[in-house]
């Protein structure tokens, strides 16, 4: 059997020699790699820079006082430096990533090269708006298909992220409760939602209460009903919720909302999971957001960039943000100011200082045009059908606490049920480093003890999901047997197992040199 089929040992065999450590600590090609800081060689520099000329000091009493603090290295030691930082690195041009509830897909290389195309690339959001005609055209044409996807009335392009676009929903929900004179203070948050939901509900100004979820893992539609009232301002439901789960009830939840005189918020982060198939428009909603980088696979971590339209029903469209881009005549224009009728005449106002992301909705404009509406369908049928083989194929290792409830979506939830002694989903998470793989999501969603949540999406073939199956299982079942080696895992990484709680505590965040570290102490 070829060691490809057979696997990697994660742990020496009784009986067998294990190497000696290296003199340099490195693990033959896995470079050992300090600090930049700690390479710093006094005076050390890769260029030459001739003196600064001397000129009036208008720093007014700023100046610096002591150097800088920047090491000082050659160029071919800066370049190794970060080369070997690069190494180190997990990366889904790597492999497998297996984050559940954030989509982290492959980004097809031509929506890169779109987004760099001139017109696009190197524009500026202060530009008159005749010379930006391209750009505003493909703002419309993203919103167009946006709108079509969804089934909505409208779209609000501006929104930079998820979070940022629950803000842009509320506050139009908001606005047109105060147009109507209704003074509702609650919102209702499933248990089942992101965890943004119920914050960014607070930041409005609303107050916050829970719905439970069924055993089922959806929304306990009864509990909901019994909660409605005149003081109910709306409902936040995710749909594919956090558990992976399409809510069954969803139309029907939106009717009852409605009648109740509430308005209903979709958290659309899971769209991927029903795009071409199911348009939310038909299912009652008000307002919903849309992740660019994770259904139209933008690129996606490091803290952005991102990008989140919102689309509204007929109701919320007077209501919604400025800018927008609208077609007069033979121009694209952007309009920044209230107009009379229903067409924003009622807007909240902006939100943001400028339109959005160009480069996310010139990738996402690639995306979809490169798929077009059957591709797009395609997608989250794949992506639907990666997470139910995972599921299916690991259900007999790990609890799968819904995998009796039918299907998932996009996503496969799992617990540590079952694990032996004080093994816990961080020990199998430390595992799977040593694997090669980044671990899936761990401790969320809450409602579920020692949660996993594997999302392999759409664009993972079998047989790299089958080479993660067999990662994960080979884990699990150490777990399982109360192997108390996970509890030192990863030991094939850069570095150990940290301290996770220390470091979160009581940060590092200023390098000193060894002489002033002892100085401080």
């Amino acid at each position: 059997m070829s060691m490809n089929r057979e696997g990697r040992p994660t742990r020496p065999e009784a009986g067998e020699i294990m190497p000696p450590q290296t003199w340099t600590g490195n693990r033959a090609l896995m470079l050992e790699e300090p600090l930049i800081f700690e390479m710093d060689e006094r005076g050390g520099t890769g260029v030459d820079l001739a003196p600064a000329p001397q000129t009036v000091n208008r720093l007014g009493g700023l100046e610096r006082n002591r150097p800088i603090g920047l090491p000082g290295l050659s160029e071919p030691q800066t370049v190794r430096h970060y080369t070997r930082l690069s190494r180190q690195n997990y990366a889904i041009d790597l492999g497998l990533f297996p984050l559940g509830s954030c989509t982290m897909k492959h980004n097809p290389r031509l929506c890169e090269k779109v987004a760099r195309m001139p017109g696009f690339a190197d524009i500026h959001p202060l530009q008159p708006t005749d010379t930006v005609q391209g750009a505003l055209a493909l703002i419309r044409m993203l919103g167009e298909w946006l709108v079509t996807l969804t089934g909505m009335h409208s779209v609000a392009m501006s929104p930079k992220a998820g979070a940022h676009g629950e803000l842009c929903g509320l506050l139009a929900i908001r606005a047109a409760l105060e147009a109507r004179g209704d003074a509702r203070a609650v919102v209702l948050v499933p248990e089942s939602a992101h965890g943004t939901n119920p914050a960014t509900a607070a930041f409005v100004g609303y107050r916050v209460e829970s719905i439970p979820a069924t055993d089922r893992g959806r929304v306990d539609f009864d509990a909901l009903k019994a909660r409605l009232g005149p003081d109910v301002a709306a409902v936040m439901i995710t749909n594919p919720n956090t558990c992976g789960l399409f809510e069954p009830d969803m139309a029907a939840i939106s009717e009852a909302v409605h009648a109740a005189g509430g308005l209903v918020y979709c958290d659309g982060a899971n769209f991927n999971a029903i795009v071409g198939r199911v348009r939310p428009g038909d299912l009652g909603i008000d307002a919903m957001h849309i992740n660019l980088h994770k259904t139209f696979s933008t690129p996606h971590g490091g803290g952005g960039p991102g990008s989140g339209p919102v689309v509204f029903s007929e109701a919320l469209t007077p209501f919604a943000p400025l800018p927008f881009v609208e077609r007069q005549g033979d121009q694209y224009v952007l309009v920044e100011e209230e107009t009379a009728g229903d067409h924003h005449g009622s807007t909240f106002g902006r939100m943001t200082a400028f339109h959005g992301q160009m480069g996310m909705f010139t990738r996402a404009m690639a995306y979809i045009l490169s798929h077009g509406a059957d591709g797009l369908r395609q997608v989250s049928g794949d992506a639907v059908l990666n997470a139910n083989y995972i599921l299916r194929r690991l259900e007999d290792v790990l609890d799968a606490p819904f995998g009796k409830s039918g299907p998932c979506m996009h996503e496969a939830l799992f617990s540590d049920k079952g694990f032996a002694g004080d093994l816990t989903t961080l020990d199998l998470a430390k595992g799977l480093i040593d694997e090669g793989y980044h671990p899936m999501t761990m401790y969320f969603p809450l409602v579920v003890h020692g949660a996993m949540l594997v999302e392999p999406t759409e664009t993972e073939s079998k047989a790299t999901l089958d080479q993660f199956i067999g990662a994960m299982r080979s884990v699990a079942e150490r777990a399982k047997a109360g192997d108390q080696s996970l509890k030192a895992a990863p030991v094939h990484a850069p570095r150990r197992r940290l301290d996770e709680t220390l470091a979160a505590r009581r940060p590092v965040l200023v390098y000193r040199q060894p002489e002033q570290a002892e100085a401080a102490e």
